[in-house]
């Protein structure tokens, strides 16, 4: 197979390229080209473009990709992302624009969402873990220690220790894990330059995924990507989407890995040792990659909306929901999973 999507047939789809070769425009489509064949994609077909190979592409692509919206992200050999050609903003605002710096500069305004993006990626984390709970799986420790330290959340008046808090309940959660997981992947701790196993590996796999679905969904927004509040804004990166992806690692990265790892889909063979650290192999990322999207495509029942949306969707309408703070029309109120 030369690339893989994973989407219904009647509308826009993230391609996922594995394979070396050239990418050029052919008329009205993308035509990909690799050693054993060719395959053309209609350009209104696609949502973004996602490359692991070695890829060749030209200036009359990358005009024609602009012209279009399509944002295309670019991972290294290891899988993990390197960057992205983002394309120029056609839903541009001045307005939004001065109100995002505005909040960032104001030290409270600044706070207040900073606290309400930790406060519901603490939430989605305790769902899982609740979750859990109800299956004896011997969580309730590891619950209690996040929640004490969601306590404090409250009080907290400056970044600091805001993140504070936001780590070390991440490192009650991944502890937990071990009990979470089959024997086989344990969790030890978090390592990321390199990971140094197999769940290691998957984490900053996923993550790496996420990062690059929200910078899709913020394209498709008013919002710059590259002013946050929780994470501070940076010389090479967008830290908008590092801020967003917060909310959303628990219930779609780390759901993914607990359905692989405990369904057995994904298995040591599908892991490679290199350079002191462990990394998803080709099959392993193709795995990876097929069951993450389908967590994206998953729909679940929008309370207020009232009716059923995508996880994908779910990440752009948080935008949109921070748009309406940053404007003044409504409060900010993170996303909180029920599971």
């Amino acid at each position: 197979m030369l690339i893989e999507n994973y989407a219904g047939a009647n509308y826009m789809r993230d391609y996922y390229i594995f394979k070396s070769g050239r990418l050029r425009r052919h008329e009205n489509t993308i035509e990909l080209e690799f050693n054993d064949g060719k395959k053309a994609i209609p350009v209104n077909d696609i949502h973004a473009l996602h490359l692991f190979g070695e890829v060749n592409l030209n200036t009359k692509l990358i005009t024609f990709l602009n012209q279009h919206g399509i944002p295309i992200h670019f991972y290294n050999y290891y899988g993990y992302y390197s960057g992205s050609f983002y394309p120029r903003e056609k839903l541009v605002s001045g307005l939004l624009i001065v109100k995002q710096v505005e909040h960032y500069l104001d030290r409270e305004k600044r706070i207040k969402i900073a606290r309400e993006l930790v406060n519901s990626a603490i939430h989605n984390i305790l769902s899982n873990l609740n979750h859990y709970k109800k299956n004896n799986k011997g969580v309730d420790h590891f619950i209690t220690a996040i929640e004490e330290e969601r306590k404090y959340l409250t009080n907290c008046n400056d970044i600091a220790s805001i993140m504070g808090i936001e780590g070390r309940c991440r490192d009650h959660y991944y502890s937990s894990f071990d009990t979470i997981l089959r024997e086989e992947f344990r969790f030890e701790k978090r390592s990321r330059m390199p990971p140094t196993n197999m769940l290691n590996a998957m984490i900053s796999f996923g993550n790496s995924l996420l990062y690059a679905t929200v910078l899709t969904e913020i394209y498709h927004t008013q919002l710059s990507p590259a002013i946050s509040y929780l994470h501070e804004p940076g010389e090479r990166r967008y830290s908008l989407a590092l801020d967003i992806s917060e909310i959303f690692k628990p219930i779609i990265v780390d759901r993914v890995i607990f359905n692989l790892v405990n369904n057995r889909i994904i298995k040591e063979e599908h892991f490679l040792e290199e350079l002191n650290g462990c990394y998803l192999n080709d099959n392993g990322k193709r795995i990876f990659v097929a069951e993450y999207q389908k967590k994206l495509d998953t729909t679940l029942k929008h309370v207020r909306l009232k009716r059923h949306i995508s996880y994908q969707r779910l990440i752009r309408l948080e935008c949109f929901k921070l748009i309406k703070h940053l404007l003044g029309e409504r409060e900010y109120i993170g996303f909180k999973s029920s599971w």
